[in-house]
């Protein structure tokens, strides 16, 4: 016969279906990892088969400083998340808001760069295969970068009126996740456009 302490520990242990967010995020992530690989593969594939230039060599400087500005975010938002975790707000705002700025950082020398190659150097998403694919895979990335922004920046405003309940720790995870996926594809597209592609 069973007891009731064995039954109670069989109830504990049963599974519970993941959390619909966190699928939902999962998914997208896969997703969007579907898209940019098949970008990445059309870069690499039409690497070198402009038949005009300008060509990589030619035009592209290597991002260090925004690529280094993208990569702390990540680190950063990982403390914002513990903190916020934590209950410790002033640093969670602060670390957030930290976040914020390296983002923007990161797309402001996005579209310098851009401007650039469009008005200096003469490369647009016309002008030949490469300009074709640097465009549509760098700008693939940076709409992902700004989609991400808008999250944070909507998450930072709801801390400012303390409309951000330690029940939202979830949803702050999630924006984290999607936070991190981004820097992830930067790595790739950094890898291959200005270090394989050059």
């Amino acid at each position: 016969m069973i007891s009731e302490a064995s039954l109670f520990q069989v109830e504990a242990t049963e599974w519970k279906l993941p959390s619909s967010r966190k699928v939902a995020i999962v998914c997208l992530i896969l997703t969007e990892t579907s898209l940019f690989s098949i970008f990445v593969v059309a870069y690499l594939f039409y690497l070198g088969k402009s038949m005009t230039g300008p060509t990589p060599r030619e035009v592209l400087e290597l991002p260090v400083f925004s690529t280094i500005c993208l990569i702390s975010s990540s680190i950063t938002i990982m403390l914002a998340e513990s903190a916020f975790k934590n209950k410790r707000e002033r640093l969670f705002k602060f670390l957030w808001l930290l976040t914020i700025v390296l983002a923007a950082i990161f797309l402001s020398m996005t579209a310098l760069e851009w401007h650039t190659l469009i008005y200096e150097r003469g490369l647009t998403i016309s002008t030949n295969l490469f300009g074709t694919t640097f465009y549509s895979l760098v700008g693939l990335h940076a709409s992902h970068v700004i989609v991400g922004l808008c999250l944070l920046l909507l998450a930072f405003m709801f801390s400012l009126t303390g409309s951000l309940a330690q029940m939202n720790r979830e949803r702050i995870q999630m924006i984290s996740w999607y936070w991190h996926f981004v820097d992830a594809v930067w790595v790739v597209v950094f890898t291959v456009v200005y270090v394989i592609g050059r």
